[in-house]
């Protein structure tokens, strides 16, 4: 397989190594993150509203399927007669006050790629203050809220957290930022969790699973199913991505069959940009290969032109559902969020 290299913005690639020096010179500073990331979850000052709320989150940064898990409960949830809406902080942080997403209209340069994924499944609103947005929805008519990460920030009530966990990465080297990919320390996550949810193959994340275990937590399981790939298998291509774990994606091309004859990695969320499009398009014309991305990264090639605008109608987009292993596991999420709401308005 031939590479056209890597771009920056990529997890440091010790932290899903074995520690080592790196890890052990960072092991001070993890300790200071971990200690604030340990108030910072303790705290009870979380924000109330007047609708069940379910957190997506995540034990580590970078992809675990969060966005995919998101859309998934929120098709759930309208199976249960709600009105489901997302709230989320927009990558970056941009927006501080409460933005309704619009995919017609919206760029990802202006709201993020995953919450134009998201606009498309159901109600979103991004914004610094993620109870403002959840009222903003309230208030428009949603009654079932569901929160795109935040785990770790605590500043809105959720009555149910579902952790994500990738089976093929795992927590890495299990140490916190910025020895390691962890957001906060793994005790103090797993006793603020409810249920886990473990994505694809992999025995990276059976030490999560162990903990899990031995809480009395629920382990539910579930896989990325690719749309359209067929379109392609058996295809001689040129995949390129700006993902967090951009293997996951060759893995999966390769998987289904198709021939890859290059790849291309950027970093997550990377803006795309003319030179880009222009290589791109000049090497697949040159070596006769069929382009072919990611669904995230196809809407940040959307609402643009020239080369942009040329790449995107070019390149075959691979769209992927998270379908849960048990299908009654959707039910019993949502319906564990509506109970715990219900025992709250009680208490209050």
């Amino acid at each position: 397989m031939a590479g056209l290299g890597l771009a920056g913005n990529e997890a440091p690639p010790f932290w899903y190594e074995k520690p080592g020096v790196n890890a052990r010179l960072l092991a001070p500073a993890a300790l200071v993150y971990g200690a604030v990331a340990r108030r910072r979850m303790d705290r009870d000052v979380a924000a109330r509203v007047n609708a069940p709320v379910l957190c997506i989150g995540n034990l580590t940064v970078g992809g675990t399927g969060k966005t995919p898990t998101a859309i998934a409960v929120a098709k759930a949830a309208e199976k249960h007669r709600y009105r489901p809406g997302i709230v989320s902080r927009g990558y970056g942080g941009g927006h501080v006050r409460p933005h309704r997403v619009d995919p017609m209209v919206d760029t990802a340069r202006s709201v993020g790629d995953e919450a134009l994924l998201l606009a498309r499944a159901a109600p979103t609103v991004i914004g610094a203050n993620r109870a403002q947005s959840a009222q903003t929805l309230i208030d428009d008519g949603v009654d079932f809220i569901i929160m795109d990460d935040g785990f770790q920030s605590r500043s809105l009530h959720m009555d149910f957290a579902l952790i994500t966990l990738d089976a093929r990465r795992g927590i890495g080297n299990g140490r916190v930022i910025p020895a390691g990919p962890l957001r906060a320390p793994l005790r103090d996550q797993m006793r603020l969790a409810d249920a886990v949810l473990r994505i694809g193959d992999g025995d990276r994340g059976d030490r999560v699973v162990r903990a899990a275990a031995r809480a009395g937590k629920p382990i539910m399981q579930a896989h990325l199913q690719p749309a359209n790939v067929r379109a392609i298998s058996g295809r001689q291509v040129l995949a390129y991505c700006g993902i967090g774990d951009p293997g996951k994606f060759y893995e999966t091309l390769h998987h289904y069959g198709c021939m890859l004859a290059a790849t291309r990695s950027f970093g997550d969320h990377h803006m795309f940009t003319d030179a880009d499009a222009r290589a791109l398009i000049g090497k697949a014309d040159a070596e006769g290969l069929e382009l072919v991305t990611t669904e995230k990264d196809a809407v940040r090639l959307s609402h643009r032109e020239g080369p942009l605008a040329e790449l995107r109608e070019r390149t075959h987009v691979l769209p992927v559902t998270l379908v849960f292993e048990t299908a009654a596991d959707t039910g019993a999420i949502i319906t564990a969020t509506e109970r715990r709401y219900q025992r709250r308005r009680l208490e209050r």
